[in-house]
């Protein structure tokens, strides 16, 4: 059984702890690997030498900074295949889907690149007599990343690449349950030249979680998850004085009103609840019929459910995979169980999907579930499952007011061919990502990631100008350089621009 090893320093190292997780490949249901489980003394090794490095790094220049990066952005390249093999067999996304996160994640490193420009500050001339004013952004210092086991290429990219750029060192705590493309992309960070130390792993479980959040070495936490966590990490690492990002949970809500083209909207809401198995943060998990448009979009969104090719990831064919875990299998049929006891209509059923060749995988088939209500509980969770609900309502305000009352507010869109519409649904919705069109409204990498209301904890969103200022702090500096031909008297008033 091979096992999953941290990297600390720049080498993989087994740590002091004995404990380790079963890695399931979820195609097959059966363990292909084991990880090591930090104990808090390996949590300090690798903010410890995070810490050391973080005394040269620095001060690196910002040419040496961009030149690592870009030499980074290129192996990523090379390794993109081996990348998403790594994903697909560890998370259960297909192998199409797997290249896609890896090259959504090369898009912020290739925004990192561009870190000369994104810290340049501002310069004041001549504010005062003789006085100049202006402004730069320095890192601070060790900073860490908890990141999910859905997008295990994708997301901690969102924080490591911006955090290095901007002269921080990191740590990263990646999913127990996909761990191994995280320890390739510490060997790509180091074959590119970044210095030992500057990127660490720990792998590991809420006593890994705790440790860095109570180090005190630690400066800012990066987290990304589900809201009860999100909420934990953002309280015990403020208190200890942590900057803190954490985004939570979603509930995302896709609007068709009655002129769209259902063909259209249909084809999309299936793709965006159905990829990955639907285990994104910004799948659509509602669709919010308005008026005439419910029973025609139920009748398109039953056929497209029953055409998607499920199967092992690594078979080209296949289109949905298999969710990540037993439990996570057993957690949504249990949602599907309780939809249909509380009223819903069962339209499309995925509980008994078997995949021949691999009927111990962890397959649940694509799942519709209609003439659902906000009280039920297929709507108020977040499933993070192949199931989509659908809600009907009469007017577009009244599907406005449904997504405002739930308490979260990541994502949402709207199928419509009224400008009038879109408009007032992009600016009425308490939502912070907003799709006109289209159903998955993540931005891209030069633009910030983050939603509102019980998705997002803490002031900053996720990478772009975000993130920069996330991992930097400005410093103002007031200065005066006097011609002095005899002494000048400082004055005891409080000083003025005159």
């Amino acid at each position: 059984m091979r096992t999953i090893q941290h990297w600390i320093d720049g080498a993989a190292t087994a740590g002091v702890s004995h404990r380790t997780a079963p890695v399931f490949n979820p195609a097959t249901g059966v363990p292909q690997a084991e990880v090591l489980l930090a104990e808090e003394a390996d949590v300090r090794a690798a903010v410890a030498a995070a810490a050391r490095a973080f005394e040269d790094w620095q001060d690196a220049s910002l040419s040496r900074r961009t030149g690592i990066l870009f030499a980074f952005r290129q192996l990523m390249y090379d390794h993109l295949d081996e990348l998403a093999g790594i994903v697909s067999d560890e998370h259960g996304k297909v192998l199409a889907d797997a290249r896609g996160e890896v090259q959504r994640g090369l898009e912020v490193v290739e925004f990192a690149c561009g870190i000369p420009q994104l810290l340049k500050g501002d310069y004041s001339d001549q504010v005062s007599g003789g006085v100049d004013s202006y402004t730069f952004r320095q890192p601070l210092g060790v900073v860490a990343g908890i990141t999910p086991f859905n997008f295990p290429v994708m997301v901690p990219s969102w924080m490591h690449p911006v955090a290095i750029a901007c002269g921080n060192t990191f740590v990263l705590k990646p999913s127990e349950q996909d761990p191994s493309a995280s320890l390739l992309i510490a060997r790509l960070w180091a074959q590119a030249g970044l210095p030992d130390g500057v990127f660490n792993v720990v792998h590991g479980d809420k006593v890994a979680v705790d440790a860095l959040l109570d180090a005190p070495q630690v400066a800012a936490v990066s987290f990304v998850g589900s809201t009860p966590i999100a909420r934990y990490i953002h309280g015990r690492a403020s208190a200890t004085g942590k900057r803190v990002q954490a985004l939570g949970g979603a509930k995302n809500h896709a609007v068709v009103l009655e002129d769209a083209d259902l063909e259209f909207a249909a084809n999309h809401l299936t793709a965006a609840a159905f990829g990955s198995a639907g285990q994104r943060c910004m799948a659509i998990s509602v669709a919010i019929a308005v008026g005439a448009a419910g029973d025609r979009l139920v009748e398109v969104l039953r056929g497209k459910a029953t055409q998607v090719r499920v199967g092992p990831g690594r078979d080209d064919s296949s289109e949905m995979g298999p969710v990540v875990t037993r439990e996570a299998r057993e957690r949504i049929i249990g949602y599907i169980d309780s939809g249909e006891a509380q009223g819903a209509t069962l339209v499309v059923d995925g509980r008994k999907l078997t995949v021949p060749g691999h009927e111990d995988g962890f397959f649940v088939g694509p799942t519709v579930l209609d003439h659902v209500t906000a009280e039920m509980d297929a709507y108020r969770d977040e499933i993070f499952g192949p199931v989509v609900v659908v809600v009907r309502v009469d007017t577009l305000d009244d599907a406005i007011a449904l997504i405002n009352a739930n308490p979260y507010g990541n994502g949402t869109a709207i199928f419509t061919a009224s400008g009038e519409a879109a408009r007032r649904f992009q600016r009425s919705v308490t939502v912070g990502m907003v799709g006109i069109n289209v159903p998955i409204p993540v931005p891209m990498a030069y633009h910030s990631f983050g939603g509102w209301k019980d998705s997002l904890f803490g002031e900053s969103h996720i990478h772009g100008p975000d993130g920069v200022r996330f991992y930097s702090r400005a410093k103002v500096v007031t200065a005066r350089w006097p011609h002095v031909e005899h002494p000048v008297v400082a004055s005891l008033q409080f000083p003025t621009a005159t």
